[in-house]
């Protein structure tokens, strides 16, 4: 069941009955979900796993590598992700998202997570071949559909040691923990709103396990991210189209 909204859920309370208890629920169909973020910004740590920053041939980083996807790449659950004409390589990197609450700006690493509305799935779809190309990670990262999200937030998840599952027509490609992170939550809401202010809403995509590989077309894809006290983000399903 669900409830309707007046207003972000990340913004003061409001739903439409007026109260914190609203007095009507509404029956949904996994089908009728939707990207469940609306960020200014969607802020992305690269390399953030020793053994995924190896598989690429890079080095660790010694402090959070960050890049930026456009807004417009973003894409809700049960969708199709569409593999550009102008790249020959795209890969799937699951990810753990997590949803800003509140104004977070220079906040310190104890008092992070605080700034923290919930958690979500998220895949970092990348087109490897023009990152290599560029240089810079914006038009490989940027795509139309490449930053798909959900199937929706929890707002009660330990993120410290979660377990991240991609799934690719079934098949296992990725099976990592969020504590082997570098940099963990905490560390990256600090160092990020160091940098610059994070608003409620934004999206911060935490980086990637080992194990990334190719889509193709027709392919299906699963990302699931379960706390290890049994808390599940859910399952978040995409099918990828070849380009139009």
């Amino acid at each position: 069941m669900a409830y309707r909204l007046d207003a972000a859920p990340w913004a003061p309370p409001a739903f439409t009955s007026g109260s914190l208890a609203p007095a009507t629920a509404h029956p949904y169909r996994e089908q009728d979900l939707v990207c469940p973020v609306a960020p200014t910004k969607i802020l992305c740590v690269g390399r953030n796993y020793a053994a995924h920053a190896r598989e690429l041939g890079n080095d660790v980083p010694t402090e959070p590598l960050l890049f930026m996807k456009p807004p417009s790449s973003l894409l809700g659950p049960n969708e199709r992700i569409v593999l550009p004409k102008a790249s020959a390589k795209v890969e799937h990197e699951a990810e753990l998202g997590v949803v800003i609450g509140k104004r977070a700006h220079a906040v310190s690493r104890d008092d992070a997570l605080a700034h923290v509305f919930g958690y979500a799935c998220v895949c970092d779809v990348t087109a490897r071949d023009l990152q290599k190309k560029d240089g810079q990670w914006t038009r490989a990262k940027g795509f139309d559909t490449f930053c798909p999200v959900g199937p929706f937030i929890e707002t009660d998840f330990d993120a410290s040691a979660a377990r991240v599952v991609c799934r690719v027509n079934g098949e296992t490609r990725q099976d990592g923990t969020t504590a082997r992170m570098i940099f963990d939550v905490p560390t990256l809401i600090a160092y990020a709103s160091s940098v610059m202010t994070l608003e409620p809403g934004d999206l911060l995509v935490t980086g990637t396990p080992e194990g990334v590989g190719p889509l193709a077309a027709g392919d299906e894809l699963e990302i699931e991210i379960t706390s290890s006290r049994g808390q599940t983000l859910g399952i978040l399903r995409e099918r990828v189209a070849a380009p139009a």
